[in-house]
């Protein structure tokens, strides 16, 4: 495992997170058999990650649950980041978030604690402020945020800092390259990439729309009349097929797998200090620590097949909602 500072915040962190939705949302990701929280948390921290990222919005609180009962008292060892709901942002109700999350997680401290997304209702000063104040009570050490656009990151830091960005991106979705990821290079804030296996998509299981299950075609890739979208958008199927085929060849004729290319491609975007990977069971996380060092001319072909998706998409970094309506600006 390789190290990096993340961002401004002093935090020498994996380049490999471990993203704790998957072992605390059982309606999202599937019956709860299906999981093992403290068997993949060991695997975790066996295979020397030590940054654990999780959301009150995870299984409305489930998550973090998992991920404090699995840690124990390993938690002194670690690097754990919790983040906000938008709806949480009004300084009483963070501070309440806050203190249900370190409960939640059995610690009395967040090393980074993010705005999950920009709060339109509640001055960005307002919000900053009070994580000011926790962060002064010891409670958090480090302030981070989730989703930020280039003129909310501008907007943000114009109340207080701002240590990293936690932001999707992966191979089917490189939105945040058009102005994002410069803007967090320009403000010296880290991004974790969120998603890099594109919820599974990238995983090489699927060969057609219609074997992908529903709650993971809600994105903009997919037309917006399929069931669970809300972006109104005519989406890019074809084109997303398209590549995943290209990418399956690619990765037969290099002898990776089709998720080390991914990982590996993400790992090595400039900006990025971690990549985000989820998984409820330790096989399949140990797949994804298994990552082989992949040629810099495998990853320049990996871009140039992914590129006319990315222009397809756009710089619009929601992946749920149409540029009418995108929470990120």
């Amino acid at each position: 495992m390789e190290y990096t500072q993340l961002g401004n915040s002093g935090l020498n962190v994996s380049t490999l997170a471990f993203g704790a939705w998957q072992i605390g949302d059982d309606d999202y990701w599937g019956p709860a058999e299906h999981a093992d929280a403290d068997a993949v948390v060991k695997a975790a921290l066996d295979g020397g990650i030590n940054l654990f990222d999780t959301a009150e919005l995870y299984g409305a609180g489930a998550s973090e649950r998992a991920l404090g009962k699995a840690l124990g008292s390993r938690r002194k060892d670690v690097y754990i980041a919790s983040k906000v709901a938008p709806e949480h942002c009004a300084p009483d109700q963070l501070r309440a978030s806050c203190e249900a999350s370190l409960t939640h997680l059995g610690t009395d401290y967040l090393d980074l604690y993010q705005v999950h997304w920009p709060c339109r209702d509640v001055p960005f000063a307002d919000t900053y402020a009070e994580l000011r104040r926790l962060k002064d009570e010891g409670k958090i050490r480090n302030i981070g945020v989730s989703n930020f656009g280039p003129n909310d990151m501008i907007n943000w830091c114009e109340a207080g800092e701002m240590a990293s960005n936690q932001l999707g991106y992966n191979l089917l979705f490189r939105a945040i390259e058009f102005e994002i990821l410069p803007a967090c290079r320009k403000l010296g804030a880290g991004v974790l990439a969120y998603m890099p296996l594109m919820q599974g998509i990238l995983a090489g299981r699927w060969h057609a729309v219609e074997d992908i299950p529903t709650p993971r075609r809600r994105t903009r890739h997919f037309s917006g009349g399929r069931e669970g979208t809300r972006h109104g958008e005519e989406g890019c199927e074809e084109l997303l097929i398209k590549t995943l085929d290209e990418l399956r060849q690619l990765a037969e004729e290099t002898g990776y797998t089709l998720p080390a290319l991914s990982i590996a491609w993400v790992i090595a975007q400039p900006g990025v200090s971690a990549t985000v990977i989820g998984a409820r069971n330790p096989a399949q996380l140990e797949r994804n620590l298994r990552l082989a060092q992949v040629e810099p001319e495998v990853l320049a072909t990996v871009s140039k097949i992914t590129a006319p998706l990315k222009e397809r998409m756009g710089p619009d970094p929601d992946l749920w909602e149409g540029a009418a309506k995108t929470r990120s600006r």
